[in-house]
């Protein structure tokens, strides 16, 4: 049975990783036949957002390994800890925590900078040969790392957000939320997912076809 890691940046889509995401992928894995080792790093949020109001929490503090165990019903490793060899393949949901937490891509965009043990995962993974996937705006993480490989991306069709990735060296490739992009270099596969919307429905093909293009590309 194949091993895909899949790293969560937390529990909730204004601060952490987007739970309809993250399920959708953990889901579409099973399915494929594979088993999902769930990670995180062992980091503290950059902040905590009332998803009722979307008002940040002054003064609360939320830890980004802990927050993730919500999804992965406790069964997560430290991603500093794992042997990266042990996984086949590597997935990373979207979510505002991968854009605030795993990089902080949202605040400063393509001079962003990518936590070192999600960056050393990504590229231990893309030397390896081993198959990569990101979803929504989880490609910032892979412009930023990979971008010197010109790796091919897509985050659906936003043109600020395509600009910066292509900023950091990545081609973006316009996608609707159904499919994906395959990178020609290097085995990379990309999909909008919440990026577009507009649906649970729509999300959870082109997750299922990511899954499938990496399970092919094993």
């Amino acid at each position: 049975m194949k091993n895909i890691g899949v790293i969560l940046s937390g529990c909730g889509f204004l601060d952490g990783a987007e739970i309809q995401e993250a399920v959708l992928t953990l889901l579409a894995i099973d399915r494929a036949g594979a088993r999902a080792v769930c990670l995180a790093p062992d980091i503290p949020q950059h902040h905590v957002v009332n998803h009722l109001t979307g008002e940040i929490v002054a003064g609360e503090t939320r830890n980004v390994l802990v927050e993730s165990a919500r999804i992965a019903r406790g069964a997560i490793e430290t991603l500093e800890d794992t042997d990266i060899e042990s996984l086949d393949a590597l997935v990373l949901p979207g979510g505002y925590g991968a854009a605030k937490n795993l990089c902080d891509f949202a605040f400063k965009g393509a001079a962003c900078e990518v936590n070192t043990a999600v960056a050393r995962a990504v590229r231990d993974c893309y030397d390896a040969g081993k198959p990569l996937g990101f979803i929504c705006i989880a490609p910032a993480i892979a412009a930023k790392v990979l971008g010197g490989e010109a790796v091919d991306l897509t985050i659906g069709n936003d043109s600020a957000t395509a600009s910066a990735l292509e900023a950091l060296g990545a081609r973006h490739i316009d996608c609707p939320v159904r499919n994906t992009v395959i990178s020609r270099n290097g085995a990379v596969v990309s999909t909008p997912a919440y990026m577009l919307g507009p649906t649970i429905g729509e999300v959870s093909r082109g997750i299922e076809k990511l899954i499938g293009d990496i399970m092919r590309l094993l």
